[in-house]
């Protein structure tokens, strides 16, 4: 029987590190939603001052394993963030601010501005409303484009939603639309770059 096959590598931060080096000047890269530490490791490679965490203990623990120079901890987005005080030069949350009602979202994003210092960068991917092959349709509709899928929610975004999640206090500095084969069927998404302002 023939190995399964690895899962693609999805190469989507090569191209932010120069921006995220920068940034990190200033304070560590917060990274939000880690996973099981694909961009944990890239990210601590790169030399880059890190915490990592993710809601799920399991995971948090095989990205720790995968980045040890990196600080790796189990912890829910919606509780403070494990800066010690410090301020973020960047934060890094990859398809990972779609689980939660509107209200909370926009209470997370404003933490996230919060946390970082003057001019601090958020690099995010955000599920897009076409991403049908991972629950945009064919789920319970919860709220508008917030749909139960597999019994946990998950939101989608369209330009405009993606706009309004950073409207205050933002800078976009990039908006883009992609599709990344990484999950085995293609999963479309907004990869947005933004700057705090003061």
């Amino acid at each position: 029987m023939p190995a399964a096959a690895e899962a693609p590598r999805d190469p989507w931060l090569e191209r932010w590190l120069p921006l995220l080096r920068e940034a990190g000047r200033a304070g560590p890269v917060l990274e939000i939603g880690c996973g099981g530490g694909e961009d944990t490791e890239r990210l601590a490679a790169a030399g880059l001052e890190l915490v990592a965490f993710d809601v799920s203990a399991a995971a948090a623990a095989i990205a720790a394993s995968r980045a040890p120079a990196a600080r790796v901890l189990c912890r829910d987005a919606r509780q403070p963030f494990p800066l010690d005080g410090r301020q973020a030069g960047a934060v890094v949350a990859s398809l990972s601010l779609h689980y939660f009602p509107w209200d909370e979202t926009l209470d997370i994003v404003s933490r996230i501005r919060q946390c970082l210092a003057p001019g601090g960068k958020l690099l995010c991917r955000l599920n897009a409303t076409d991403d049908h092959h991972y629950g945009a349709s064919g789920h319970p509709e919860i709220g508008p484009d917030y749909y139960l899928v597999d019994g946990a929610p998950k939101r989608f975004f369209n330009e405009r939603a993606v706009r309004g999640l950073f409207a205050d206090g933002w800078r976009m500095l990039s908006l883009e639309h992609h599709v990344t084969g990484k999950y085995g069927l293609p999963k479309a998404l907004w990869e947005a770059a933004l700057a705090r302002e003061a």
